[in-house]
């Protein structure tokens, strides 16, 4: 495994206080808040091959880096984030414009840029302090990629780690130790459920084989996401996504008159569609062939700029990557969006927050989807998921997990989650069944893994 390793440090002590700011709503105690300063940072990252190309906005990836981070405080408490890139996420004319290796690498260096502007830093919120560091940052991914126009899901991505970090170490300040806690009262309406199930997305990319979606039905997978937006121009696009969802709805038409009683789709473009037209002839399509009834949403059909009004297509359209801010969720609902895609593993837990307030004040239903992450990146998303209004239609929560289909090494990865043998990191028949364990330890989220303790040299007596 290519690894490599930076490291920046300072040593600026201030005094720290506590704050009582009010009652938290779960009515058992006062939410407290003790602020500090992060005075050491660390990171370092590993390179993930996948083991075939894999493919969305008309391009492919052929691995992902997992970035980790480490904050210390000045009471010597520490805070470990991961986050796994994805530049052609974050921004796809990056991702065309040089090689994979080197956009990786300029993400990493705008981690580190972060880095090294947070120490000396106080903490007494993660979303305050990421709110203070984020326009400064989006300049600095302007002047790093030479991109004026950057794309802000780049910066999002480069932050999550280091976002996640702030999360644990106000964790640790604060003795928080649940999911529910650490989400700040404002918010925290909006992660008030609790699940037993959570159906899983299985998805399909351009290339899947045939007989890999057959045997996810075998296993009782009854949510399918598939990729559309295939590559190259917008008429050779449609018929290739058309031809494709053909020979996928063929396939699972059969095994539902076999074995399982009920199959979804859910499709995401990332954006590839140019015109509301041409996604209405696709719709058509999938009307002719028996699909459409199908359909449980189609996710990101057109590009983030677009504003035609979705809400004559006659199915739920949901929004991902178009969503940035508070005002962007707002201008989507106005524009018929039912649904949104909430990605805390690719847009940090501080912006999902907001985007998912924004959703509960407007009976907006939320799913959460992947970004191939690893698996402890995939509990936090689980506990978005977990916390989240069960997905209409289904009735349970709703997430996408594709790790296990993609990496080389995802077996290894696997054993590096500190409850890895917890029956809720299982799924079963399409289900993640989560009982009160997964929700006493969120997941394991606030465990640091054996691994990471070594990875990052992490002490008891500190970095």
């Amino acid at each position: 495994m290519d690894r490599r390793y930076f490291l920046t440090s300072s040593a600026i002590l201030w005094a720290s206080t506590r704050i009582k700011i009010g009652n938290a709503n779960t009515g058992r105690k006062l939410e407290m808040i003790n602020q500090s300063t992060i005075i050491k940072t660390k990171s370092d990252f590993e390179r993930e091959k996948l083991r075939f190309p894999f493919g969305f906005k008309g391009a492919y990836l052929s691995e992902l880096w997992q970035i980790v981070v480490l904050l210390e405080n000045d009471k010597r408490k520490q805070g470990l984030g991961l986050a796994t890139q994805s530049v052609l996420y974050g921004d796809a004319e990056i991702f065309a414009s040089t090689s994979e290796s080197n956009g990786n690498a300029n993400m990493f260096v705008l981690t580190n840029k972060a880095l090294k502007w947070i120490e000396g830093r106080s903490l007494d919120s993660p979303i305050k302090l990421f709110d203070e560091m984020l326009p400064w940052l989006i300049e600095e991914g302007k002047k790093l990629t030479g991109y004026p126009n950057l794309n802000i899901n780049f910066v999002y991505n480069a932050l999550v780690s280091i976002d996640n970090a702030m999360w644990m170490l106000y964790a640790e300040e604060n003795g928080i130790s649940t999911f529910t806690e650490l989400i700040p009262s404002t918010y925290r309406q909006a992660f008030s459920h609790k699940n037993d199930k959570i159906a899983v997305m299985f998805q399909i990319s351009y290339d899947m084989p045939l007989a890999d979606i057959k045997k996810a039905a075998e296993e009782g997978y009854f949510v399918f996401k598939i990729k559309t937006g295939s590559p190259g121009e917008q008429e050779k696009m449609l018929q290739q996504d058309k031809a494709r969802l053909k020979e996928i709805h063929d396939i699972l038409n059969r095994e539902r008159n076999k074995r399982i009683n009920r199959i979804y789709y859910t499709m995401d473009a990332n954006g590839r569609y140019e015109k509301k037209e041409t996604l209405r002839k696709y719709l058509d399509y999938a009307k002719e062939i028996g699909a459409f009834e199908h359909i449980l949403l189609y996710e990101e059909p057109f590009g983030e700029s677009d504003n035609e009004d979705v809400s004559d297509l006659g199915v739920i359209i949901g929004a991902d990557e178009s969503i940035h801010s508070e005002e962007d969720a707002r201008r989507k609902i106005a524009l018929g969006y039912k649904s949104f895609i909430l990605k805390g593993i690719a847009k940090t837990l501080s912006q999902t927050v907001k985007i998912a307030k924004i959703a509960h004040e407007n009976d907006i239903p939320c799913l959460c989807a992947d970004l191939t992450v690893n698996p402890i990146l995939m509990e936090w998303n689980k506990n978005v998921a977990a916390t989240l209004a069960p997905f209409p239609t289904i009735g349970m929560g709703l997430m996408e997990t594709n790790g296990d289909m993609n990496y080389v090494n995802w077996e290894n990865m696997k054993k590096r989650h500190p409850l890895a043998d917890a029956k809720w990191t299982r799924v079963v028949n399409g289900i993640f069944t989560l009982d009160q364990n997964f929700y006493d330890t969120a997941g394991g989220i606030f465990s640091i893994s054996t691994y990471y303790q070594q990875m990052m040299g992490i002490a008891r007596q500190g970095l």
